[in-house]
Parts: C-alpha cells; sequence; structure tokens
C-alpha cells in the first residue's frame, strides 16, 4: 500500500498515475497508516511557484521512517529540491512535476518505463501535434526525450504512426468538405452505436456488456429505444457520417432477425454507403453465424474484426470465452469466403498464465489466416473487470507481458505486411506498454483514428456510449454520456437525447 499526502490535490492524479506506472497493482491511501511501503510527501507553498516531493520507504526497518515529526507539519527543508512552477499554468506544471517525479522513482527503484513520464492516453497526439506545428520528424524525436524521457523505440513508434494518420485524416477532410454543416460541426462526424450484449462476460472485460441470454425478451425494446437517438441524430447532425462503428459488447450476438433489424435501420437512416468505412465488431466467434455474415454483406458493411484475443485453448477456456481455437479459423475463413477483404482481429499480451511460448502460437495461427488489420493490446486490468473486483479468487494467476513480447508482435505484424497507424495506453496496463493498430495498405480503421485522436466529433448511440464534441478552433472536447445500464437506458432515453441537445448547445425542443 502506498500513501499520498499533498496539500493541495491540483495534480494528484498526475502523480497517482505514475507511481501506478512505477507499482502497478499498488492500492493508494490519503492518509498516515501503519504499514504502508512507501509514501509520497507533496507541497506546494502559498505563492504556488514551488513544488517539493519527499519519497518515504520502509527500507529494512519494520515501521515507516517519517522523522521527528508527522508527514503533516514537515518543514521545507525535509524535502526535495524544489520544482519552480507556475501551478495555474496546467499543462507545464504536470510536466515539471512528473519530470521530477519520474527522476526520483527511477532512482528508488532502478527501472526506467518504455513511456518514460508519459501516463495519458494519446501519446501520439503529441506527435500529430508537432507536426501539425511544422517540426520535422528529428525535432519531435528530441522534444518527446527531452520532457517525457520516452525510449527511443516508442518515440519512434509514435512518430511513424503520426505520419500515417496525417495522411489518412486528409481522406477524412476531403470527404466532409462537400458536406452541409449540421449542428455546427463544421469537420463532419462519426457515428458510433452501442450494443452492450455478448455471450459471456470475458475475465479481463469492463466494457459495458451483459450475458444475451438474459434479454433475449427485451432486445426488440433495446432496439426501439436506440432507433430514437438514431432518428434524433440523423436529423440534426445529417445523414452522412464519415464512418460508422457498431461496437459493444459484441453485435453478432444479436439474433439473425433484430440484426437485420438494426443494419436495415441503420441504412435506411444514414448514407452508410458513402462513409468511409462501415465497421461491425463480430469479435466473439461463437456469435458468428452464415446467415449473420451475409446480412452484414447484405447491407454494405465494409469492415469486421473477428477477435480471438488468444490462439491458446487453456487461455480461452480461463478467461470465461466459449469458443473453440478451431471456431476463429473457420469463421474467419467463413467471412473471406463471403467476401469480406477487410477482416481485423484483436489479440491481447498479458493475459493470465500465458507467456512468450505461448504467444508465439498465438502469432504463427494469426499469421496463417493473415488478417488485414490486426490490433495488439496490452492486458489493462479495469476497476469494474472480475479480474480486479474478484482479485483473491485469481491472486495466483501470473501477468507476463515484457518488451521482448511487445517486440514479436510488432515483428510478426510487419512480416504480414502490416504497419502501425495507431495507438493508445490504458491505466494499469500489464508492463506499462500499449495497444497497437497494424493494417495493411489503405485497410486502417478511420473511426479508431478519429476517436482517438479526437480530430472529429463522435457521436455514440445506445447504452454506455459517449458523445464526443470537437470544439472547432478552440482545442477542446466537450462530452455526453449515456447509462450503462440497459434497463435505464431503455426508460431514459429521451433523457440521453436532451443530453445531446445541451451538448450542442441548442434549447430543447
Amino acid at each position: 500500500m502506498i500513501g499520498i499526502l499533498l496539500n493541495d490535490n491540483a495534480y494528484e492524479q498526475d502523480i497517482r498515475e505514475l507511481l501506478m506506472a512505477f507499482f502497478p497493482g499498488r492500492d493508494f491511501v490519503y492518509e498516515e497508516i501503519p504499514g504502508l511501503e512507501l509514501c509520497l510527501v507533496g507541497r506546494v507553498n502559498e505563492s504556488r511557484n514551488q513544488f517539493r516531493m519527499q519519497m518515504i520507504f520502509r527500507g529494512d526497518h519494520s515501521t515507516l521512517i517519517w522523522g521527528d515529526s508527522p508527514a503533516e507539519q514537515w518543514e521545507l527543508d525535509h524535502f526535495d529540491e524544489p520544482v519552480f512552477v507556475d501551478y495555474d499554468n496546467r499543462t507545464e506544471a504536470k510536466n515539471k512535476i512528473k519530470r521530477r517525479l519520474y527522476a526520483i522513482l527511477k532512482e528508488l527503484t532502478g527501472k526506467s518505463l518504455p513511456w518514460g513520464s508519459l501516463t495519458g492516453i494519446r501519446p501520439a497526439k503529441i506527435a500529430l501535434s508537432c507536426l501539425k506545428e511544422g517540426m520535422g520528424e528529428r525535432e519531435i524525436f528530441d522534444f518527446m526525450k527531452t520532457n517525457y524521457f520516452a525510449s527511443d523505440e516508442k518515440i519512434r513508434l509514435c512518430v511513424e504512426i503520426a505520419v500515417k494518420e496525417r495522411e489518412l485524416l486528409g481522406k477524412v477532410k476531403e470527404l466532409t468538405l462537400e458536406k452541409p454543416d449540421c449542428w455546427g460541426i463544421e469537420k463532419g462526424y462519426s457515428l458510433y452505436v452501442g450494443i452492450p450484449f455478448c455471450p459471456t462476460t470475458c475475465l479481463y472485460c469492463s466494457f459495458t456488456s451483459y450475458p444475451i441470454e438474459k434479454w433475449q425478451g427485451r432486445l426488440g425494446e433495446y432496439l426501439d429505444a436506440l432507433f430514437l437517438e438514431l432518428d434524433y441524430v440523423a436529423a440534426k447532425a445529417g445523414k452522412h457520417p464519415s464512418s460508422v462503428y457498431v461496437g459493444g459488447g459484441t453485435p453478432t450476438s444479436l439474433p439473425e432477425q433484430e440484426l437485420e433489424k438494426l443494419m436495415k435501420k441503420l441504412t435506411d437512416t444514414f448514407d452508410c454507403g458513402k462513409a468511409l468505412e462501415f465497421t461491425v465488431e463480430a469479435g466473439r466467434p461463437d456469435s458468428i453465424t452464415r446467415e449473420k455474415l451475409q446480412i452484414l454483406k447484405k447491407y454494405g458493411v465494409t469492415r469486421i474484426s473477428i477477435n480471438p484475443q488468444t490462439m491458446n485453448q487453456s487461455t480461452l477456456d480461463r478467461i470465461g470465452r466459449r469458443h473453440k481455437v478451431e471456431e476463429v479459423k473457420e469463421q474467419f475463413l467463413l467471412a473471406r469466403e463471403l467476401g469480406f477483404d477487410n477482416i481485423n482481429m484483436d489479440l491481447i499480451v498479458g493475459l493470465p498464465e500465458e507467456d512468450a511460448k505461448d504467444l508465439k502460437q498465438t502469432m504463427e495461427a494469426v499469421k496463417a489466416l493473415a488478417p488485414d488489420s490486426l490490433t495488439i493490446h496490452s492486458l489493462a486490468v479495469k476497476r469494474a473487470a472480475r479480474l480486479n473486483t474478484m482479485r483473491e479468487d485469481y491472486k495466483d494467476y501470473k501477468i507476463i507481458n515484457t518488451q521482448e513480447m511487445i517486440q514479436m508482435t510488432a515483428q510478426y505484424a510487419r512480416d504480414m505486411g502490416l504497419e502501425p497507424y495507431y495507438l493508445y495506453r490504458q491505466k494499469n496496463m500489464a508492463g506499462n506498454f500499449e495497444n497497437v493498430g497494424y493494417a495493411k495498405p489503405e485497410k486502417a480503421c478511420i473511426y479508431n483514428i478519429l476517436m482517438m485522436e479526437e480530430q472529429q466529433t463522435v457521436i455514440g448511440c445506445g447504452a454506455g456510449t459517449t458523445t464526443k464534441r470537437v470544439i472547432s478552433g478552440e482545442n477542446r472536447i466537450e462530452r455526453a454520456e449515456t447509462v450503462k445500464n440497459v434497463e435505464q437506458y431503455m426508460e431514459r432515453v429521451e433523457e440521453m437525447i436532451a443530453r445531446k441537445e445541451r451538448l450542442f448547445g441548442e434549447e430543447l425542443s
């Protein structure tokens, strides 16, 4: 257990996230209590232009070393050298404090982090912003090394992805030039449709997802509520989204009748055929049938995902996925037979009890199938996942993720002719690494880039979705959340629509 004692909480989250990166899986408290293995004490002065930190740790003693008086009463000369900051300049102060803390933790633990002091979700966004400012690749490299202490490998990855993103975003700009400026959305918008049902809930999953068998009798009611949102968005934002993404959950867990009803509604309501892409996640192989794939093909879906996560049967059984490895292969080949030429596969590195040998087996099996894109996730155990909420039951599981394993996935992807095109990070990621999307030329997922780099408004419909409005010219994002609970969503869908009204600055009609 680690303590964080601050006299001002303005930068508590940034401090805690960096501590989490060095000490994954630890709990944090915000008071002096017996038994702490480590404590960070931080103080900003009255003028708010100096911030000082001190790490106090157990060492070889049986109790924590606090000094002569409680940490709350320490004088400044007990602390490390001050960080001189403009405390109200959020970005500058945050980066200075994190650089100093990173140096302290690196000395204390003897280890470096692949991403240095960066803890944010979107490291490639930094490189993309630098490109827009006219910086060259060498300048960006030096900037990220000096300001964030990131490793050479991660900086090169960021720059490569930023260059690719800039190219793909140009296509979105071309598409939206002729579109009407609906709802004040100057750069167009993308549509996300949430289907919060799955065959089962995986051990690591924290998404809005419910076992579909419990909702079989009410799926029509859910779709009716969803269709109200879709009609509203089409009327207010226009019928021409840049991209359409149907995710979840697992959309193909819907029975064939409901899946066709959804696809018909989308294509009747929006001009999906002129969108840059139309994606439907068919993530769970045990949710796929020939008839469902034919429905997706009939309504013009251009991109699907078939996600094994691993090609090791013992791991699939362990994490609660009911499908067999052979089903992954069968459904992938069926999709190819039916003419799908843009198929993504998701894999997770760091699944319980998997090591480099298991990962290599997965990569060999995936390579043989030759997907058009591949997304490599580093396991992130979120608060709501059973792996966390029932941690006592799973405490003996080993979670392994190393730089060598990440490099292995990158090499396999490149050997398959796939290039990195987007990345993001999450809290509590195994090994403190990242998620990277790789794709063949012309097969990158436009929606992933728009959503992750926050370059375009994304309107989410359905339980557990988020609408993010990009405020042009202000470098600002505003959000409207939709309730996660399916029952509440169906009862309160008019309220969810009203939230979108407020987000876009219009009076309720």
